[in-house]
């Protein structure tokens, strides 16, 4: 059997899931961003050259970093992870109130990093009359992807998959390490190290877990930047390493606006270049019509 007739999937997360979870205008240079409406100055860097060779160290990494980190200290890791994982929570609730466009594009790549075949689509994400959520496509062509088959499951985490996956409730199912403190574009962070303690069987539709690094502000305490891949894979689903950027939105909450992949997926007797970005622009909260009458 050929190559370009086993099934492929490419099963993408925008995160910290979703994202994350995370499309191709090619070699991108530095990209400065305003929150949209009001609050702190954003500037997301260029993507990493080669994500496909960083190393995400193990949780034990920032052990050494420890020794004077103490309750009640400036530095008091466990009171800043607890207090990141509730905004977490806090804000994937109020990204469910947020209407949104979100466009997509990946394309897998040949010899000189050439485009072969893309999968592009451009949707509004949006309300119904009664409250329901709901996504309008406004631009799908069909997919000329090389290699890769996207399937329904694959366009529901387009189009669904929550962006914040640490949450409260799921920290528990989490090892979270201190790294060290960055400085992030004009932000003060903390780095930590996250890894599932226990990952899964691969399952169609099974829970997803993020491995890699999160960056948290200093003064909101929220996360403002991941870089990691999706958990768990099989031999024919891959996750490819992503960096998903957050901005200040409304100068309160930290939503994502810049997801980007470029990475080699390895599968039985091939392997397959692709690139993804993935764009969330023009924010504004849901407003109803609907008026309670005493």
């Amino acid at each position: 059997m050929t190559a370009d007739r086993i099934r492929r999937t490419c099963s993408l997360v925008c995160v910290t899931g979703l994202a994350s979870l995370l499309l191709g205008w090619g070699s991108l240079g530095s990209v400065t961003t305003q929150a949209q409406s009001g609050g702190r100055p954003r500037t997301v860097p260029p993507p990493t050259t080669n994500p496909s060779e960083q190393d995400f160290p193990s949780p034990t990494t920032g052990q050494n970093n420890r020794s004077d980190v103490r309750r009640g200290s400036p530095l008091d890791i466990e009171r800043i992870i607890e207090r990141f994982v509730e905004n977490e929570s806090l804000l994937l609730r109020e990204f469910a109130n947020y209407l949104y466009r979100q466009e997509v594009r990946m394309q897998t790549l040949g010899i000189d990093d050439r485009p072969t075949g893309e999968f592009y689509r451009l949707s509004e994400v949006s309300f119904t009359e009664n409250g329901q959520r709901r996504e309008e496509i406004k631009r799908f062509p069909p997919s000329t992807l090389q290699g890769l088959q996207i399937t329904p499951a694959d366009l529901e985490d387009f189009g669904t998959t929550k962006p914040f996956s640490i949450t409260k409730e799921d920290a528990p199912l989490y090892s979270i390490e201190y790294v060290t403190r960055e400085r992030l574009d004009e932000l003060n962070t903390y780095v930590f190290e996250v890894r599932p303690k226990r990952v899964p069987k691969f399952q169609s539709g099974g829970k997803r877990f993020f491995a890699g690094r999160v960056w948290v502000d200093s003064q909101d305490l929220m996360v403002v930047k991941t870089a990691g891949r999706t958990l768990p894979e099989d031999k024919n689903n891959k996750f490819p390493r992503f960096e998903s950027y957050r901005e200040n939105i409304e100068g309160r909450f930290w939503f994502p606006t810049y997801v980007y992949a470029d990475d080699v997926l390895e599968f039985p007797g091939s392997s397959v270049h692709i690139r993804l970005e993935i764009r969330y622009t023009n924010y504004r909260r849901f407003e109803t019509d609907v008026k309670v009458i005493d």
